[in-house]
């Protein structure tokens, strides 16, 4: 096949989407797919352009995860205008940046006739060109969405008007229904895609991976923490990934104070975002919080093991309108889990067994939680035994993979041997696989 993909983040960005879709590309052209990608600089968690970058020029480029790899994926660098502060206007400033200078780099891929285009949500202002390209090509138009960016603006605050609110989602409901397909990352997200209009029958589970043969629990002294000058002993709570608002990470700090007392807990902070720099003078005098910066892909398995303790916060109005991305490799390295997370919520489903799931914004009971894994060591072990047991049975990253590969083939009107068939709808919200 040839795959079209539109994403405003992609590798060698190392958290989130970026992460996600870099990994899907390279499996795919690895199993022999054509693979193109429109996109942006590297630009994510910092929010800064990475070095060698330009955020002003196109750019194209062959891209391969390894040296090893047998997949090239050729990549088209977008102009987008970086916000040091993604909020609000600004953000929406971003994504229109992105949505304009893409469409030159769209428009080309017509006489490459892919067979699919992928458009992964975030971003949905570049719907019309991915639409367009797909219908001019005879291409099967498919949206994966990793979060409802939408639901998300308003949730947080970035906006209030309610006639903003009401225009905007008529207009995501409109779009939705034009792709062929739409595939989202959770079962909650799911229904969500339903209550927005999407048919149910072309509505597919799509979830986030995890190659366990690469995160798995280590059973030698963890190099990184004796870097850091982190006693055996001591138990380490660890938060690893973006450092924006909606993850709640204020939570933390908090938490890190109820527990000041208890020198043998020290919270572990990994990874960048615009709201580093004010966690960092929220926790300036705390003797427990150590903040590393973000750490390469080399390093993750390394980083997630020197957790006892992973930490999951979010604030409540993110609930299953994001699946975090990071939970993954939090299960895969068998390690227990402290979430904020409402009953009923996907991620409290996961965690069951798993980890211990509080109230969003109840400091007082996650920081309790904390302090019970940190002082019963054979629960916290238990729990991650199942963590990694869970990761190894439904996170697989060649199963998850083989499926996506056989959905996209059906969506085309090809075998999973590339022969044309007849188009057959999904079945229960999944494709069947050929």
């Amino acid at each position: 096949m040839r795959i079209l993909i539109n994403t405003i983040n992609f590798s060698p960005e190392l958290t989130s989407t970026g992460k996600y879709t870099g990994e899907m590309a390279k499996w795919l052209a690895e199993r022999g797919h054509a693979i193109r990608v429109v996109t942006t600089p590297p630009h994510y968690p910092q929010w800064q352009i990475s070095e060698g970058y330009s955020q002003s020029r196109f750019k194209r480029e062959k891209w391969t995860a390894s040296p090893e790899s047998s997949g090239e994926v050729d990549v088209f660098r977008c102009p987008v205008w970086i916000p040091r502060s993604p909020r609000g206007w600004r953000r929406i400033l971003h994504l229109a940046t992105f949505s304009l200078s893409s469409w030159p780099a769209m428009l080309m891929q017509i006489f490459w006739r892919p067979d699919v285009v992928l458009l992964i949500e975030p971003t949905l202002f570049c719907c019309a060109q991915t639409l367009c390209v797909a219908r001019l090509s005879g291409a099967a138009a498919w949206l994966h969405v990793q979060d409802f960016e939408v639901d998300v603006a308003f949730q947080l605050g970035d906006f209030s008007s309610s006639a903003l609110k009401h225009s905007i989602q008529t207009l995501e409901r409109f779009l939705m229904r034009k792709f062929n397909r739409v595939s989202t990352i959770s079962d909650r997200m799911v229904e969500r895609l339903s209550s927005k209009g999407v048919d149910p029958v072309c509505t597919i589970l799509f979830p986030n991976w995890v190659d366990t043969s690469e995160i798995y629990p280590l059973t030698v002294s963890n190099p990184l923490r004796m870097k850091l000058g982190i006693s055996e002993r001591a138990i380490v709570a660890l938060y690893s990934g973006n450092m924006g608002l909606k993850q709640g990470l204020s939570l933390l700090i908090e938490a890190s104070r109820q527990l000041i007392s208890r020198p043998d807990i020290v919270f572990v902070m990994c990874g960048d975002g615009p709201y580093r720099d004010t966690l960092m003078q929220m926790a300036a005098k705390a003797s427990n919080v150590i903040f590393l910066p973000l750490q390469p892909a080399s390093r993750l398995n390394e980083l997630l093991n020197m957790a006892d303790i992973h930490l999951l916060p979010q604030v409540v109005c993110a609930a299953d309108l994001v699946m975090p991305s990071k939970l993954t490799g939090m299960l895969a390295s068998g390690k227990a889990v402290v979430a904020t997370a409402e009953e009923g919520t996907q991620v409290a489903k996961v965690l069951a067994e798993r980890g211990i799931c509080t109230p969003p914004g109840d400091v007082t009971a996650f920081a309790t939680a904390v302090a019970r894994l940190a002082d019963d060591r054979e629960l916290r072990l238990r729990m991650g035994d199942e963590a990694r047991k869970y990761a190894v049975i439904h996170l697989n990253h060649d199963e998850i993979l083989t499926r996506f590969e056989s959905s996209l083939m059906e969506a085309c009107g090809r075998s999973a041997v590339g022969t044309p068939v007849g188009l057959s709808a999904p079945q229960n919200g999944k494709l069947p696989v050929t």
